[in-house]
């Protein structure tokens, strides 16, 4: 979502300079009186494309799909601090270094965090949920053999090590 959303900015600038620079242009052509028969089309051209940069950029004056995109890559790291803190978790319980009340308690602090970053992340739309699902389901990314998920993670908590 916040690579689109990054490239949505990058063409709505785009857009804006190229319409900026065509009723530039218009408004040269007319200041200087070019040929009579393309002066009254560069006249009307002008103004249209005029409005049509106005209400351009009223539409755009509430959107910023930068800080939105930004919102999201923000989220996804909190949420990640939070995976890395269950493994934690998961870690001192196998151990069993830690009483088991405090396991629970720590466990419902982290619920409780990762409900208040879900709470106030950014909506994902049907299309970036869609490209992410193909993503994982038919090109494999970010899959992993048993074995490499075993390599990931901490001795403790591998099954090799628990066989």
């Amino acid at each position: 979502m916040a690579e689109r959303l990054a490239d949505h900015q990058w063409y709505a600038k785009w857009f804006n300079i190229i319409l900026s620079a065509l009723i530039a242009g218009g408004a040269v052509t007319t200041v200087f009186r070019a040929e009579a028969g393309l002066l009254q089309y560069a006249e009307y051209a002008t103004v249209v494309l005029a409005i049509l940069s106005l209400i351009y950029n009223a539409y755009q004056k509430d959107l910023d799909p930068g800080a939105l995109a930004q919102r999201h890559r923000e989220t996804a790291s909190d949420i990640w601090n939070v995976r890395e803190s269950y493994l934690s978790l998961i870690t001192d319980a196998l151990n069993s270094a830690v009483p088991i009340d405090d396991l629970r308690t720590k466990r419902d602090e982290m619920q409780t965090t990762l409900h208040e970053i879900y709470r106030a992340a950014p909506f994902t739309d049907g299309k970036a949920y869609k490209k992410a699902q193909d993503s994982l389901k038919d090109n494999e990314e970010l899959m992993f053999s048993d074995k490499e998920i075993d390599d990931m993670l901490p001795t403790a908590l591998r099954r090799s090590s628990r066989n």
